[in-house]
């Protein structure tokens, strides 16, 4: 088992309610549930996105934690929660890392896998 294994579920959806595709506006909210699946506790302390849309627009995004929070996760703990994104066009990708520190204060990142945003009628 690696020291530090921390692995990485994305799920997404399209937010048609919120969403104003006349006026380029496509919400997306996404859920990730992150595992520890390495044999030391570590803290999640800052995330790093790569938002691209389907102009290959991209944008990217940085900042301590997620939705306000530091997790620190236990050997074989998860912590799962739920964000969103705005897009100009109906599809496009993210990707990223989350930065993490142990308890004796080593860094080490996270990658997050690359994962689409779209709107279901845009993929055929």
């Amino acid at each position: 088992m690696a020291k530090h294994d921390i692995r990485i579920r994305v799920k997404s959806m399209y937010l048609p309610a919120q969403s104003d595709p006349k006026a380029g506006r496509y919400v997306f909210a996404y859920t990730i549930t992150i595992k520890n699946a390495g044999h030391e506790p570590a803290k999640l302390i800052s995330r790093h996105w790569k938002i691209l849309d389907g102009r290959n627009q991209l944008e990217e995004v940085r900042g301590e934690g997620v939705i306000g929070e530091q997790p620190r996760l236990l050997p074989g703990g998860e912590f799962t929660y739920s964000s969103g994104a705005v897009l100009k066009t109906p599809t496009g990708t993210m990707e990223g890392s989350y930065q993490f520190r142990t308890d004796e204060g080593r860094l080490f990142d996270a990658p997050i896998p690359l994962f689409a945003l779209a709107v279901p009628s845009a993929l055929h």
